[in-house]
Parts: C-alpha cells; sequence; structure tokens
C-alpha cells in the first residue's frame, strides 16, 4: 500500500490514483497555545508547570494528556467523516533532548506509534510532520520559539541535528505502508531564504540513502507560500503549499467583503490558490495543501461566512484534483473539529484564565489584532511614523510589534499565572484535566463535521 508519486498524482501499488483528504493533528506531539489554552511556547509552559508540579507528576499530567488526546474513537470518528489522511504535527523534544544532542530518544515513538497504528486499522495515511526543530524554523509559537529568532538558519548544528533525527525516524518508519509519507519542516521562515534550498538537498539526500521508498512532503520557504527555493524537483516529491483565507483569520472581514483593504471572494481564493501552487503545476507534481482552514467566532451569522470559505476553498482544491489536511482537528473552541466541552474539567478551571488571553490578545493565531488597543497605540503610531520603510520579515512592522509586545511580552508574563491553576490538584485532578480533551468530554463542532463529510463521501 506504499503510495508513491506518478506524475500529477499519488498513486497505490497497484496505480489506483489517492487524494489525501484529511486533517492536522495539532496540539498533541507539538502543542500549541491557542489549541490547548495555554500562553506562549510549549517549552516554556512545559517548564513552568515542572515547577508547580514537579517532574514526576508533570510526566504525570502530560502522558495522561497524550493518551487521552487521540485515542480509538478518535480514529473511528474520521473514518465514519471518510478521511483517509491524517497529518501528524511532532515536536523533536519528544526524540531528542538539548541536553543530550543527537541521543534518540526511543520512547518518543511511542504515542506516535500508537496513532499511527490505530489510523492503520482505519485504512487511515499518515504524514509524520516535524513541526518543531531544534532551534526553530521559524519565528513563531508553532515551531517552540520562546523569541522572534529563527536560529535554525543560523547554526549549521542545528541543522545536523534535524538531519540525524530525521535518518532515525525515517530507519523507523521505512516498512510501513500506511506513512504515507514525511513532511521534514512544517513552514520554514529563513529569511535570507540562502539556506533553506541547500538545507533541502542535503535532508533529501539523506533521507532518501534510509528509505528510497516513502514520499517526501516539501513546504515551501516563509511558511509554505514561497516555492522559489527549490533547485530541482526531487524524485518522489510533494511540494506542500498552506493556504490560509485572508478573510478566515481572527481578524477577517466578512466574506465577501474587505479585509485589510483586501477584497476577499471565492473568485481571489482561486486566484491565491493558484498563485501559491504555481510552481507544483508548472513542474506537474502532486498539489496538496498541508494547512488551510477558518477561525470560527461564536457568532452565528460570522461563522456562517467562515463555513462558506472552507465550502468554497473545498471546491476548489476539487477542481483541480488537490488533496487537503484541514487544520486542525480538536482544540478549546477555535478551529477544531471537536472541541472540549466548556462544562468540562479543563474548561471549568482555565475558563477565567482564557478569557483574560483572549482579552489581551495573547495568542498569535487567535488574535484580531485589535486587543489591547488603548495601550499599544501609541506604540503602533511611534514605530509608522519612526520607521515608515521598515518591513521585518515575515509580515511587516504591524505584525511584528504585536508579536514581540503581546505574542511574546504578554504571552510569557502570563506563563506563572496559568501555571498557578495547577497548584493544589491531587493526580485525580490531574487526569481528570487531561481526560477533558478524550473525545467524550468533547463536544463536536457539527457544522464543520456535516460540510467535511459532504466532501469526502
Amino acid at each position: 500500500m506504499t503510495l508513491r508519486v506518478s506524475g500529477s498524482r499519488l498513486v497505490a501499488a497497484d496505480r489506483t490514483p489517492v487524494r489525501l483528504r484529511g486533517v492536522g493533528l495539532g496540539g498533541w506531539m507539538n502543542m500549541e497555545n491557542f489549541i490547548t489554552g495555554y500562553p506562549a511556547d510549549e517549552s516554556s509552559m512545559r517548564g513552568a508547570l515542572r515547577d508547580v508540579l514537579g517532574e514526576e507528576r508533570q510526566e504525570l499530567f502530560f502522558d495522561r494528556l497524550l493518551t487521552s488526546f487521540f485515542g480509538p474513537e478518535d480514529a473511528a470518528l474520521l473514518a465514519g467523516m471518510g478521511v483517509n489522511c491524517v497529518r501528524i504535527p511532532v515536536n523533536y523534544h519528544h526524540f531528542e533532548s538539548d541536553e543530550r544532542p543527537f541521543e534518540i530518544i526511543q520512547d518518543g515513538f511511542r504515542h506516535l506509534d500508537r496513532v499511527v497504528a490505530l489510523l492503520a486499522e482505519h485504512r487511515i495515511y499518515s504524514v509524520i510532520d516535524l513541526h518543531a526543530l531544534p532551534g526553530a524554523q521559524n519565528q513563531h509559537w508553532h515551531s517552540d520559539n520562546a523569541t522572534h529568532v529563527a536560529s535554525f538558519w543560523r547554526h549549521r548544528h542545528f541543522q545536523d541535528r534535524a538531519v540525524h533525527l530525521w535518518e532515525a525516524i525515517a530507519d523507523h518508519y521505512k516498512d510501513d505502508p500506511w506513512v504515507a509519507g514525511y513532511n521534514p519542516m512544517n513552514e520554514p521562515g529563513d529569511a535570507g531564504g540562502r539556506v533553506v534550498g541547500p538545507f533541502y538537498d542535503r535532508l533529501v539526500k539523506a533521507l532518501r540513502a534510509v528509505d528510497p521508498a516513502h514520499v517526501l512532503f516539501l513546504d515551501g520557504n516563509t511558511y509554505s507560500t514561497d516555492f522559489t527555493v527549490f533547485r530541482e524537483v526531487y524524485e518522489n516529491t510533494v511540494f506542500v503549499c498552506h493556504d490560509y483565507a485572508l478573510a478566515g483569520f481572527a481578524h477577517g472581514g466578512p466574506y465577501p467583503g474587505y479585509t485589510r483593504g483586501e477584497w476577499v471572494d471565492r473568485e481571489s481564493l482561486e486566484l491565491s490558490f493558484e498563485r501559491r501552487t504555481a510552481f507544483q503545476r508548472e513542474t506537474g507534481t502532486p498539489l496538496w495543501v498541508g494547512e488551510f482552514g477558518p477561525v470560527y467566532t461564536g457568532d452565528p451569522a460570522r461563522d456562517e461566512q467562515r463555513y462558506r470559505i472552507l465550502a468554497d476553498q473545498l471546491e476548489i482544491f476539487d477542481g483541480h484534483e488537490a488533496g487537503w489536511s484541514l487544520w486542525t482537528y480538536k482544540d478549546v473552541g477555535l478551529q477544531g473539529i471537536v472541541s472540549a466541552d466548556p462544562d468540562g474539567p479543563y474548561l471549568r478551571r482555565f475558563g477565567d484564565f482564557l478569557a483574560k488571553k483572549k482579552r489581551l490578545g495573547a495568542d498569535r493565531w487567535g488574535s484580531t489584532m485589535e486587543e489591547s488597543g488603548d495601550e499599544l497605540a501609541p506604540l503602533h503610531r511611534l514605530m509608522e511614523r519612526e520607521f515608515p520603510t521598515w518591513e521585518p520579515y515575515p509580515w511587516g512592522a504591524r505584525y511584528q510589534v504585536d508579536d514581540l509586545i503581546r505574542h511574546i511580552l504578554v504571552a510569557q508574563a502570563l506563563l506563572p499565572e496559568y501555571a498557578s491553576l495547577f497548584a493544589g490538584l491531587d493526580d485525580g485532578e490531574l487526569v481528570a484535566l487531561a481526560d477533558s480533551f478524550a473525545l467524550a468530554g468533547c463536544v463536536p463542532r457539527t457544522p464543520l463535521i456535516d460540510l467535511l463529510t459532504a466532501n469526502l463521501t
């Protein structure tokens, strides 16, 4: 059943075309602040909880959370919807310690093996996605970056570790036919654009030496939007674009309508998709959208527009025979197909904290860019007045100021408050918090499930 690239399609061993369509398992083996509710980045959050709970009890909570977050019932739900692929983001910390670089932690495969096997039982492929690399391959929280500096591109040491880690992962899964392939680096952000291309050349060669059979899913530079960095079309490779609609962001306007001065409708969505996949179509390689999906607001009228965005995107992908992976499967209510129950133990305990975090705009992905407006407006005006031509990578001055002040400084200041909410809990209460993310403790986003199921079946 091992898949291969054949022209512009993926095919099974019998040459039957396979279009991978499914979801990303965000917030699981690579945790993200907006998905499970903590502030800042995963490593900083784990450190804050370690200070409160101690090493042993912290491990109890996180191991239970990993177990509860995805189980047999989750795999069955996705299979019933018609999903045939799950993209699984993982953090390098599960497989290697910064204190002992180049030493593979074999126990890191325990949960990943479990979920790959659960999905395989339902004939669902896995794409293994290294979402956080040593040194951080991009400038944001989802690469477990506590700063705004992507040090991965500055230090050969980090690149060497990533190659070594992928050699170990590929060796582990080289004989698994239900692993569709490897997504070695999520959303690289090489500001100069000079390192990422040669690094891919090196990584592809190393991976092929260990596992020549599995498909490689390679993200473009600048968060999987720029494919000029590729100097050749590697064999058996899919070049992955990410295709978030501007109107579907937390700060997105009406649909159809204007978002920050840009008109967004179905036609503009298709034009954007065609721009982002020009390299793939020019090279005759398969089309696969590794991430996309709107943010939901809780307002029925606005969310109806978000479902319309999603329906239009799915129709566009179908028209181009593109595969896709919706972001994301499970969370605390922003995007997930299912979300932790607001009346469950986790959100009862952390609800007020989440409201404060939202009021401050501390999560980049959940921010409307308007929170704390009175306090930050003078700083934005100052930067615009004194540095009118400043356009820092990757998204410009307004985003950079917000990233540095709200999404890093304010978010890190919130860490002790989040961790303090674990103080005094006994083991049973910690387990109950983790089990809030088990499917039995979640509520479905029914319109989203119905929309996806109709498309998939």
